[in-house]
């Protein structure tokens, strides 16, 4: 499940040797000529071959990309992803409400870096922002499954924001659109109906009552519906749709309140969840590296990309949120108390229901967000888990950080937590 916001957390670049994961600062991607090229030509062919690869690096440089969202949790991956693994970046702005002071490390490099403060809802903020952009990636949302954000805000940001990121693609011409969904558009839904082992095709009842999911819904809807308009100049918008399972890794703030509740409780969590409920989960670089290689190869392959739908996957392994989060609050000294819920069922659903008409109530005065309501029981206790390789299949996506790596880098994420956590 993501948090309700977008966190601005990054746990910093770690030096050591190059390896499957590691964000590499060498744009390992970069194009570079056949060594025949330099067969014994003497150092007059030599400076001609330099010169010429020199000019084909200028020219290669030349795309501008917006990310809306860019200082939240997804969106900041994804700004270090594509300044690290795509070489054909001449510029990168960065939209968002809150920008985040991390971002004046990142103008130093060869990269523009434009950091832009706005709000998806303006739709003149939005158009300025797209003008003269190649690519956008609307990561820009209000994640609340908590009651914290009205419904009405929740639609404004989430159906609106994106209505007027489409609309600004095609008043200013700009043609490729990657929009991040959420499994949430599929589920789980509210009657408890398992999503097992699913992917893009599989039928499944969605049933949504709750603001958050029904907003991603329409949506998404709305960027698939856009594909194929046409852009000022005439080109056809071409766009498509991620849809991350529950994302995890650095600067994720449900896992960072989890750990603190659990130090609060004397180094133990208590278990509410029944350990064969299945969730898929996802690594935040992963999700991040879909991202670029779905912007790198839209305008290739958009007959065959435009208007698809893409789960967000990798190697994490199927769990409960309980023992998932233990991979990495474990090691961390939290320990998950009892093998089955100390709670049963129906109690738990006794004190969601007190929680939504609490919440209900006191709106008027004061804010009331627990985390237990009834929509996030129901997701905590229905199985959704997804096995599909599409994204393989159409545009070559593999994860670029392995459960070994993912696991690591997000243990010493929280372990750095620890000196703060008073």
């Amino acid at each position: 499940m993501e948090g309700w916001r977008l966190v601005c957390s990054w746990n910093g670049h770690e030096g050591r040797s190059k390896r499957k994961g590691d964000y590499d600062e060498s744009l390992a991607d970069w194009p570079r000529k056949q060594e025949d090229s330099l067969s014994a030509a003497g150092l007059s062919s030599l400076g001609q071959w330099l010169q010429q690869d020199m000019a084909d690096s200028a020219q290669a440089q030349k795309l501008v990309y917006l990310v809306t969202g860019g200082c939240g949790f997804l969106g900041e991956h994804v700004v270090r992803m594509l300044l690290q693994r795509e070489p054909r970046l001449r510029e990168l702005r960065i939209f968002d409400l809150q920008l985040g002071p991390w971002l004046e490390e990142l103008k130093t490099g060869p990269v523009q870096v434009t950091a832009i403060q706005g709000d998806v809802t303006q739709a003149h903020e939005v158009i300025a922002a797209v003008a003269g952009a190649h690519v956008v990636i609307h990561a820009a949302g209000l994640v609340d499954v908590f009651g914290r954000a009205s419904p009405e805000t929740i639609h404004e940001v989430n159906v609106q924001g994106t209505k007027n990121v489409i609309e600004a693609c095609v008043q200013t011409g700009t043609q490729f659109l990657v929009y991040t969904s959420s499994m949430e558009v599929v589920g789980p839904n509210v009657k408890g109906h398992p999503f097992y082992r699913g992917n893009e095709d599989t039928p499944y009842e969605a049933v949504h009552r709750h603001p958050y999911p029904h907003s991603k819904a329409l949506a998404e809807q709305l960027v698939l519906k856009a594909n194929g308009r046409k852009v000022r100049g005439g080109l056809p918008l071409v766009t498509c749709a991620l849809r991350p399972t529950g994302i995890y890794g650095e600067g994720h703030q449900i896992m960072r309140d989890i750990y603190y509740q659990g130090l609060r409780l004397g180094g133990r969590l208590f278990r509410a969840i029944p350990a064969s409920v299945e969730h898929g989960r996802v690594y935040v670089g992963n999700v991040a590296w879909m991202h670029v290689l779905v912007a790198r190869e839209l305008e290739q392959r958009a007959a065959l990309m435009g208007g698809q739908v893409y789960f967000c996957y990798d190697e994490s392994p199927y769990k409960s949120y309980e023992d998932f989060n233990m991979e990495f609050l474990g090691p961390c000294g939290l320990r998950l108390v009892g093998t089955h819920p100390l709670l049963p069922y129906w109690l738990l659903m006794l004190l969601a229901a007190l929680n939504a008409l609490l919440q209900w109530l006191l709106r008027p005065l004061l804010l009331y967000a627990p985390l237990l309501n009834p929509y996030t029981l129901a997701v905590a206790n229905t199985t959704f888990t997804v096995s599909t390789n599409k994204a393989q299949r159409h545009f070559g996506y593999e994860p670029l950080f392995s459960w070994e790596d993912s696991r690591t880098r997000t243990i010493r994420w929280v372990q750095a937590m620890d000196g703060s956590a008073q």
